[in-house]
């Protein structure tokens, strides 16, 4: 007779076992020997899509502040390819712009590459950048891009383009995608908003190349004033305007990992964008905490790296000076959440400026004793001096609710080192005032504020020097005034 097969029952480690029940956040989890019952399944997967609604709003705001620029822009009467849009009298709060300066002339313009190679005329002593549909850095233009401040004509090819381009002639460049955001100013030289305004009205240009021998005329609109909207949507539209830019760009646009996490929430290029009644559902409140999330993670950032001195409530987004987010192999997702849910427009210049070149920012949300700012209140900030910029310097106040200029009175929504009055401390410094009402003698130092509105401020050094960098210089905080 043979011998009977042996019984084999190996011990199985708790640690790779499912418990019958499990108690999570989200609910009591329960299973069958492994196996989820099906309300379990459900609740998992509604969770789920919950995380993936999140993950999409915050990885994917960057593609719909572009998206939302564009269609600001052509509501404005800048049509894509074909217009150019100027801030003559500068930039004022009628317009919704994220966190914008008011100090210099904005040129903004769209380009849709689906309809071929594009070409963009740039007037001389320009400076600022062009920024893909997924807001990331295509080239520089102006002083720091190729034409070095002289001007000159950029070629921009759309992805997967296999057609002739010209080998001279043009500054070429190959972007992921199909749409651009082209965002440089020009500067005003002793106040003259005119003279600047009609230089590049004589140079600037856009066309398609295809008409380059003879190009059309450009369409230039003055945007100073105009009421329109450039930013994305903190509601469920979020999704629609996402993918309205997955719909326009090729389909690898983005990494695998973000068209897949776009099309597990049902955004698919050549698909409808239709969720039923309970993702939408889902989809509603993943906006609202990612929302929530973006406005927690600029007001009260956790990360100590996002501070610019250690005792002082300036903060900066650009952590490690990388324009790409970068820390080593890392991306700091908090600080590229921050960047894209407050700012507009993507270079290195902005991140990595040298002394007497480029800018530098510094942020406040808060006063020196941590609290927010409050518009109903008086402050006061000094800068010593010297100030460390080798050009001027510059506040400017935003709303906290749209993250654009606050709509006040003064409609500038701050002033600059060149504003007319300006009275200096002796060191060569000055005292700043904000809040609601002037202090007597103080109305050329002083920036209004609105009752029952929550602002924040940006510090903005052209031509940063050395103390700024060192930190031998720094500026006060935001001191309440009874």
């Amino acid at each position: 007779m043979p011998a009977a097969s042996p019984t084999y029952s190996p011990e199985v480690p708790a640690r790779i076992t499912t418990p019958d029940t499990v108690e999570t956040r989200f609910g009591t989890l329960r299973f069958r020997d492994g196996a989820p019952d099906p309300a379990t399944v459900q609740l998992v997967y509604d969770q789920i899509d919950f995380n993936r609604g999140v993950d999409a709003f915050l990885k994917g705001m960057s593609a719909t502040s572009v998206y939302a620029g564009c269609r600001g822009l052509e509501q404005a009467g800048v049509r894509p390819n074909g217009g150019i849009g100027i801030t003559e009298q500068l930039m004022d709060a009628r317009s919704l712009f994220l966190t914008p300066n008011t100090t210099t002339i904005y040129v903004l313009l769209c380009v849709n590459l689906t309809d071929g190679p594009m070409v963009v005329r740039v007037p001389p002593r320009a400076l600022g950048p062009v920024d893909d549909a997924d807001f990331r850095w295509v080239t520089d233009v102006g002083l720091t891009g190729p034409d070095k401040g002289a001007g000159g004509d950029y070629l921009f090819v759309p992805p997967g383009y296999k057609g002739a381009i010209p080998a001279t002639g043009f500054n070429v460049s190959r972007p992921r995608t199909n749409r651009l955001l082209v965002f440089y100013r020009v500067f005003v030289e002793k106040g003259d908003l005119a003279a600047a305004t009609a230089s590049v009205k004589a140079k600037a240009a856009v066309f398609p190349l295809s008409q380059a021998a003879k190009p059309p005329e450009t369409t230039f609109v003055n945007l100073s004033g105009v009421k329109f909207n450039t930013i994305s949507a903190n509601d469920f539209s979020f999704y629609e305007e996402l993918n309205a830019v997955v719909q326009n760009e090729p389909a690898d646009w983005v990494d695998p990992d973000s068209v897949g996490l776009y099309a597990a929430i049902g955004i698919r290029k050549g698909q409808p964008f239709a969720p039923d009644a309970r993702r939408k559902k889902t989809l509603t409140e993943a906006v609202a905490v990612g929302n929530a999330f973006a406005r927690s993670n600029a007001w009260a950032s956790r990360d100590p790296r996002t501070r610019i001195f250690s005792d002082r409530q300036w903060l900066t987004p650009f952590v490690g000076g990388s324009y790409q987010f970068l820390s080593g192999a890392e991306r700091l997702l908090d600080a590229k959440a921050m960047f894209f849910y407050l700012a507009t427009g993507i270079t290195p210049a902005m991140s990595d400026a040298k002394p007497g070149t480029g800018s530098a920012y510094a942020l406040s949300f808060r006063d020196a004793q941590g609290n927010y700012l409050d518009g109903g209140r008086n402050y006061s900030v000094t800068l010593p001096g010297p100030v460390p910029a080798k050009d001027f310097w510059a506040f400017t106040v935003y709303d906290n609710q749209t993250r654009s200029l606050l709509p006040t009175d003064q409609k500038s929504a701050g002033l600059d080192s060149n504003s007319p009055g300006l009275k200096k401390n002796a060191d060569g410094g000055a005292t700043i005032w904000f809040g609601p009402k002037a202090p007597a003698g103080m109305e050329a130092n002083w920036v209004q504020t609105m009752p029952g509105r929550g602002f924040n401020l940006i510090l903005r050094l052209y031509g940063p020097l050395e103390p700024w960098f060192n930190q031998t210089w720094q500026p006060g905080d935001l001191e309440v005034k009874r």
